[in-house]
């Protein structure tokens, strides 16, 4: 399987700024959000982007990604890239030895050529976390094995939950149940304030328990958004519906709009109409590590279910008045 490229799902260079990949992100969340795009393939690509833009737009995630490639999340902090990268080339020590013809812990398995030993059923069972677990803390091999006998570090563990806009909006504090072999426990969580549908949460230490005194691993919580009747997001851009009357989409008004962060004052241009996206910088999704999204009010032209006698007339005299034919093929 081709090793994933989060530059290649964005459609940004390497060395692309964070401007640029923010940019990227937004139009490409725009196209695929299942809101919509109703293609079948559409969620799973707005997932694929959201995932490369959580990464990307992190600069010390990033950093480590751009180290360790797709090994980045499992990767033990302190390690050279340039040893990681030789140890995957050519089954290489990371510290300067090598793997062939025997086994670096002390045991009797052989790495390379010829039949595996211990118990192995083929030399493709062998994989770069088995070649490298006693060097990192004593990671364990396939079937919870320590090589070296050393303390084995619990595993990382993976929980999905949803979460109600305004808390994602505000942050929180959550009581999430994790479900295992062991029983189930629960986890006392601190959720920032702008977390986006598929974004994880890590929570240090509190995954699979270790075993031998190693430490246990740690706990991602992938956070899924609960719909909400007024705001929709993508990425970090909330999106709202904003009903103006047909007198101030054709004069022009000032009106308030009630925003996740407080009311806020829009400036409706004259000759506006219904679906016409007004922005709103600053307003959207907050973020504790770069710039916040964007709030875009979407104009809906509402008219009155009953029209008095004296409005009536009033609407008689402006058709009578008007040449405007909405539906003329010349109308954007």
């Amino acid at each position: 399987m081709a090793e994933k490229d989060f530059y290649a799902d964005l459609g940004v260079a390497r060395d692309a700024s964070q401007d640029e990949i923010q940019r990227a992100y937004r139009k490409l969340a725009r196209t695929y959000h299942p809101d919509v795009n109703k293609d079948p393939g559409a969620e799973a690509k707005f997932k694929e982007v959201s995932e490369a833009y959580d990464v990307l737009s992190d600069p010390q995630t990033r950093k480590k990604y751009d180290a360790f490639g797709a090994d980045f999340r499992h990767v033990p902090d302190g390690v050279d890239p340039q040893a990681w990268a030789r140890a995957q080339r050519g089954g290489q020590d990371p510290f300067g030895g090598g793997y062939g013809g025997g086994d670096p812990f002390g045991g009797s398995y052989s790495y390379s050529g010829g039949g595996p030993k211990g118990g192995w059923t083929s030399a493709e069972d062998i994989d770069l976390d088995d070649l490298l677990g006693g060097m990192f803390g004593g990671r364990a091999g396939r079937g919870g094995r320590s090589w070296g006998g050393g303390p084995v570090p619990g595993a990382d563990q993976e929980v999905e939950f949803e979460l109600p806009f305004a808390d994602a909006y505000a942050g929180t504090r959550r009581s999430i149940e994790i479900s295992g072999a062991g029983g189930s426990r629960t986890v006392e969580v601190n959720i920032p304030a702008g977390v986006t549908d598929g974004q994880r949460v890590r929570i240090a230490g509190q995954g699979g328990r270790g075993s031998g005194g190693g430490p246990a691993g740690d706990l991602y919580l992938i956070v899924r958004l609960a719909p909400d009747p007024r705001y929709r997001v993508e990425g970090k851009d909330i999106h709202v519906t904003l009903p103006i009357s047909a007198s101030e989409a054709a004069l022009g008004a000032q009106v308030a709009l009630d925003t996740p962060g407080g009311s806020a004052t829009v400036r409706i241009p004259a000759g506006s109409s219904s679906g016409r996206k007004l922005r709103l910088k600053g307003r959207g999704m907050p973020s504790t590590r770069g710039v916040a999204g964007d709030l875009y009010a979407q104009l809906r032209i509402v008219m009155p279910k009953d029209i008095s006698p004296e409005a009536k007339a009033l609407y008689e005299q402006l058709a009578a008045a008007s040449d405007f034919d909405p539906r003329a093929r010349s109308v954007a």
